[in-house]
């Protein structure tokens, strides 16, 4: 196995949609599975996808560990996952030509980094519930059910496939800062929190409009 470089935010692999991965047989694509594997660990990430590595296929690895989940229950049809214990967390799962769909439209905002965009994060929105499909390397089919965090992982990973970063979906680009600077960021956010709710008008009671003594229509 080896560890391979990975790609940075402006690199042309980034921005194209990734081909299909149309014979699961070819001699490179294990040896890319796992080197993908190893990269994925060597730099602590969640995930990878191959355009991340200089490889325009779609072909994506990820891992979810338990104290990631916050007790967020996995639901899969796949039996080896209940054997390996995926309710203890997301097992190491390689999924080729994947893609997922929203169980509903709820969306929840998060932080969000990227290896392909290092020292940096942002706030992003993704769908909290998703089901999303892919084949194994040895062909079977891997179908399961995720929210939170795992399926939030899901859709960074897939969206490396169509040629879309994290940057593209976020909604406030003024939260994209240096994760060096991310408890600075997080104190600023709360004094301006705390700031706000001081100078909340008080309700008058003499007042027919409401709490805040505004119209609201």
């Amino acid at each position: 196995m080896a560890i391979l470089k990975i790609a940075r935010m402006g690199h042309p692999v980034l921005r194209r949609p990734a081909e299909a991965v149309s014979d699961l047989d070819a001699p490179d694509l294990q040896r890319l599975i796992e080197d993908m594997v190893e990269t994925m660990r060597d730099a602590e990430g969640a995930g990878l996808a191959a355009p991340q590595v200089h490889r325009s296929l779609r072909l994506i690895v990820f891992a979810v560990g338990p104290n990631r989940l916050r007790g967020e229950e996995v639901e899969s049809d796949s039996a080896a996952d209940a054997e390996s214990g995926a309710g203890a967390g997301v097992p190491l799962t390689v999924l080729i030509n994947p893609d997922y769909a929203p169980l509903d439209e709820e969306k929840d905002e998060a932080w969000e980094a990227c290896l392909s965009i290092p020292g940096l994060a942002g706030r992003v929105p993704r769908y909290r519930h998703i089901r999303y499909w892919g084949t194994a390397p040895d062909g079977s089919t891997v179908e399961r059910e995720a929210k939170g965090f795992h399926a939030r992982v899901v859709q960074h990973e897939c969206d490396h496939l169509d040629g879309v970063l994290l940057t593209q979906r976020m909604a406030d680009m003024s939260t994209l800062i240096f994760t060096s600077e991310m408890n600075r960021f997080l104190e600023g956010e709360a004094e301006a929190q705390a700031s706000d709710f001081r100078h909340v008008p008080e309700s008058n009671p003499g007042d027919s409009h409401g709490e805040s003594g505004t119209n609201a229509a």
